[in-house]
């Protein structure tokens, strides 16, 4: 899925591109796709695009005033055309589901691999009228993400889990699965330890990491085209994704727990003291 990092290097590839631009013709093929009726997708057409804006992992094409809001979700994609195709697609045929063509002849796909359609398109007049941008918590890259608003989203937490705090929208805006892996090898915290058994030096310790690893991220992918941002970010993953290899800050052999629909990774040398979680949804440390 694509997260923070990627979906601000996509929306500084797009910018780029587009503002400046208006939609000449826009296609869409997966009906289901669109989350929004109030205000066509034609409305769109004739309008210069003036910004392409992030909010958490939603892109925001500004057109005018009106406002093209999508969100990836785990298969989706951008893939850009330096000339667009030419014919009308077919709906239900392939990946693509959303065809936008420019007024110079480029244009871009969103596309979603795989069949389950959660890709998420939405025109509105104000990103807030979206439900899962409203509800978004700050984003942990801005200025006003600070370690003191950082504590304060702790002390919210509780008991739960610290990688479910990182991972909900509501809370922190941006991060998913792969990312809270990176920051907790970073931070060297289980996945699932308490937020209310962190100590200050572990939050403090914790902050860090999230800032450093998510800036390092963007920083790298700043610049790439869409095309080259999955294998960059498969390449500098340390811990997501690798288990069986062995971590190349300790070497301890990195680890896995799969649940009905996803799975997590860590280093027991780094975060659990050489002890290894158990493969299931309510995991506890082996004794």
């Amino acid at each position: 899925m694509p997260e923070l990092p990627e979906v601000e290097a996509l929306r500084g590839f797009l910018e780029e591109r587009l503002v400046g631009r208006g939609a000449a013709r826009i296609h869409l093929t997966a009906f289901s796709a669109l989350k929004t009726f109030e205000m066509p997708l034609e409305s769109l057409l004739g309008l210069e695009i003036s910004a392409v804006s992030r909010h958490g992992k939603f892109l925001d094409v500004d057109a005018q005033g009106t406002h093209l809001c999508f969100h990836l979700a785990r298969a989706g994609w951008v893939k850009w055309h330096d000339v667009a195709p030419t014919g009308i697609p077919k709906p239900g045929k392939g990946p693509l589901s959303l065809r936008v063509v420019l007024d110079d002849d480029a244009g871009f796909d969103l596309t979603e691999a795989g069949t389950q359609r959660k890709l998420a398109l939405h025109v509105v007049a104000d990103p807030q009228d979206v439900p899962a941008i409203a509800t978004l918590g700050p984003d942990p890259l801005s200025e006003a993400f600070t370690r003191e608003v950082f504590g304060q989203i702790l002390d919210a937490a509780g008991k739960a889990q610290i990688k479910g705090v990182l991972r909900d929208q509501r809370t922190i805006a941006g991060i998913g699965n792969a990312y809270s892996d990176e920051i907790l090898h970073v931070a060297r915290l289980s996945p699932f330890k308490p937020v209310a058994s962190l100590d200050d030096e572990e939050c403090t310790t914790l902050y860090a990491a999230l800032r450093s690893t998510l800036a390092g991220a963007v920083e790298r992918a700043s610049g790439l085209a869409a095309k080259e941002l999955k294998d960059d970010k498969r390449s500098h993953l340390r811990v997501h994704g690798r288990a069986g290899e062995a971590c190349e800050v300790c070497g301890t052999t990195i680890a896995q727990v799969s649940f009905a629909d996803s799975s997590l990774q860590y280093c027991p040398g780094c975060q659990t003291g050489g002890k290894v979680l158990a493969d299931r949804r309510l995991s506890k440390l082996l004794k």
